[in-house]
C-alpha cells in the first residue's frame, strides 16, 4: 500500500506527464475527472488539483490541508513554484518554474530560510556576491546579501533591495547542491 506521501508524489508525477490516476490508500484517494487531476483527503474533500489541459500542468493546493507541507515538498522538488496568496477558494496556485543548475528549490515559512541562513552566511561575509542561497522575488532569483530579524520580521538584504518578511510567511528560495 502507498503512504500518503508515495500517493502524492504518483499523483505530481502522473500530472507533470499528462496521465490519467487512479490511486488511493486510506487517508488519500487520486483520480482524474474531466481533464482535471484531483487529490482528495477523505476527511477534508479536495485538497489538490492539477489542471491537464494547460500546455504545462498548473497545480493548486487547499491551503488549510493538513497534507499542504507534503504536497508543497513534493511540488518544489519537482520545480513548482507558489505563485501569489491564497485565492477566493482557499487554494494556492503553483506553476513549473526553471530552477537553476546546482540549486535545489525550497518552499518554506521564512523561519526555515532563517536556519539555512546560519549556514550559509560565512560565505555572505566574503568578497563578491555569495551564491549559496537565492531568493525569488520580481519573477527572478536574487543572491541573498544579508539576513536580519527585528521586531518579529525578517528583513533579507538582496543585491538590488530589500524584503521585510512575518516569520510563518512563505517564500521561495534556493540552496546551493553540494
Amino acid at each position: 500500500m502507498l503512504s500518503n506521501l508515495d500517493l502524492i508524489r504518483e499523483f505530481v508525477q502522473n500530472s507533470i506527464q499528462k496521465k490519467d490516476v487512479l490511486l488511493s490508500n486510506p487517508a488519500l484517494t487520486a483520480q482524474t475527472v474531466y481533464k482535471l487531476n484531483q487529490l482528495t483527503a477523505k476527511t477534508e474533500g479536495v485538497i489538490a488539483t492539477a489542471q491537464l489541459s494547460h500546455k504545462i500542468p498548473e497545480f493548486s493546493i487547499h491551503a488549510n490541508s493538513s497534507h499542504w507541507e507534503s504536497i508543497n515538498q513534493v511540488l518544489a522538488e519537482s520545480s513548482y513554484l507558489l505563485k501569489g496568496e491564497v485565492n477566493s477558494r482557499g487554494f494556492y496556485q503553483y506553476q513549473y518554474c526553471e530552477v537553476p543548475k546546482g540549486y535545489q528549490m525550497q518552499c518554506t515559512k521564512s523561519v526555515l530560510l532563517w536556519r539555512a541562513w546560519w549556514k550559509y552566511r560565512k560565505y555572505a561575509l566574503r568578497p563578491g556576491i555569495p551564491l549559496e542561497l537565492l531568493i525569488r522575488t520580481r519573477d527572478s532569483w536574487y543572491p541573498i546579501r544579508d539576513l536580519i530579524i527585528s521586531d518579529g520580521l525578517l528583513y533579507i538584504k538582496t543585491l538590488g533591495s530589500e524584503i521585510a518578511l512575518d516569520s510563518n510567511d512563505l517564500v521561495t528560495w534556493l540552496s546551493k547542491v553540494d
